[in-house]
Order: structure tokens, then sequence, then C-alpha cells
């Protein structure tokens, strides 16, 4: 993997076996802030004080230190129970090199906790904040992925449809959409027309919000109310 510097200063991976950026180009950070902080994260928490989040693609671990550095300064009595999926974990000694806490002047305080989400065991639940974060990680693929939760959101941080096609097929969806609790939401970078009808045949409501520097749209989707759990 090689480290690139993206235009808002913050780091990304590039990964040479898929020919392809873990972030945006246009900024990492602030691609990840406006999709799943913006438009999931907060509007989530706005409405409960407890949720279960999956993360699809814990990568760089910057979705997950994001939300808790939000949850800590601006939702101190929530607790979000936070599930990552990752096949392809990558290295500490790359993690050690990665600038996020140090671009972003808001959450410098808490660059302790970037390490903390890195350091901690697979596969066991580890309260990082004992009232608010709560993290279980586990390396493995969606398809292979066995939940025993009902998620109030999910982060789709997949590699683009052209780069990772297994990843965006519809059977995935409908998955995720079943361990959704009815008014739950997903929120994507992604914004592709087949990957909408596929969130719509499945049963998502589904709506295109303005993206991210760099792209005209991304995608939220929400459960129906009605749906059956």
């Amino acid at each position: 993997m090689e480290i690139r510097v993206t235009h808002d200063g913050s780091h990304t991976l590039y990964s040479p076996l898929l020919n392809e950026n873990y972030h945006s180009i246009h900024g990492a950070m602030d691609e990840s802030i406006h999709v799943f902080i913006e438009a999931g994260l907060k509007p989530v928490l706005q409405d409960k004080k407890g949720i279960y989040l999956l993360e699809v693609g814990f990568g760089t671990g910057l979705n997950a230190w994001l939300s808790i550095c939000n949850i800590q300064r601006y939702f101190p009595d929530h607790l979000v129970s936070y599930v990552a999926i990752e096949p392809y974990p990558v290295p500490a000694e790359i993690i050690s090199q990665l600038n996020y806490t140090h671009v972003s002047s808001s959450f410098a305080s808490m660059d302790s906790l970037y390490s903390q989400l890195h350091e901690v065991p697979w596969e066991k639940e580890s309260k990082i904040l004992k009232d608010q974060f709560h993290l279980r990680k586990f390396p493995v693929t969606l398809t292979d992925f066995k939940p025993y939760w009902l998620f109030d959101l999910i982060y789709y941080d997949a590699f683009a449809p052209s780069k990772q096609p297994e990843m965006w097929e519809k059977a995935l969806f409908q998955k995720i959409y079943d361990v959704t609790v009815p008014g739950g939401m997903l929120v994507t970078y992604c914004a592709k027309g087949q990957f909408k009808r596929d969130l719509k045949e499945v049963g998502w409501e589904v709506e295109s919000l303005p993206g991210p520097m760099g792209k005209r749209e991304m995608t939220r989707a929400i459960k129906p109310i009605t749906a059956p759990l």
C-alpha cells in the first residue's frame, strides 16, 4: 500500500491490487465527515440515544474515529455499539503513519482514541469509551458475516463498484436490509443508478443527497417504518 495526501491535507491509501484509493482524492476526511457523519450519524443520534452501527469496510478506521470524536463532543449521553467488518486489515506500521489526528484541529486532543481503535482485539467487544462507544471488529467479508444484532445505521464504505463489483450485488443489500431496524438508515458515497435501483428493489426508500467535494451526489436509504422485523 502507498500513503497519499488528498486535497484537504489528510491521508488516504492507494491499493495497487485494485488500482484504487481508499478515500476520495478531493479530501479523505472531508468525504468521511460529509457522507457518514453529517448525513448519517448525526441525524440518527438526534432521534435515538442508543444505536447499533455497522460499518462495511473498516479500512483505515477514519470513519470510526470521526464517529467516536463526534459522539464524545456532541452526543455525550448517547451510546453507539459499533460493529465493523474488514477482511483485509491495514497493517499497524501503515496505520501509525496516517495523519488524521494531526489534520483535524477540532479533534486533535482525541488522537489516542485513533490508536485504540486499531489496538483492541478483533472479534471481541471493546469499550473504547465505557458509556459512549463500544467496538467490535470482524476480519470477514460481508458475505461471511453473521450478525447477531439489528442495526440502526449502516456505513457502506466498500471500494467502488468498478473495482469491487462483488460488494455491490443485490443479495448483499438484501442481507443488510434484513438486519436493519424499521426506520434504520444506510449511507454511502456511491450514487450509481444500478446501485440505487437494486436498493429500491430490495425495499429501501432511496434519496440522492449532494455529494462531497468532487462528487455530484451521494446516497442515503431508509428502511420503511412499516417494514416487518
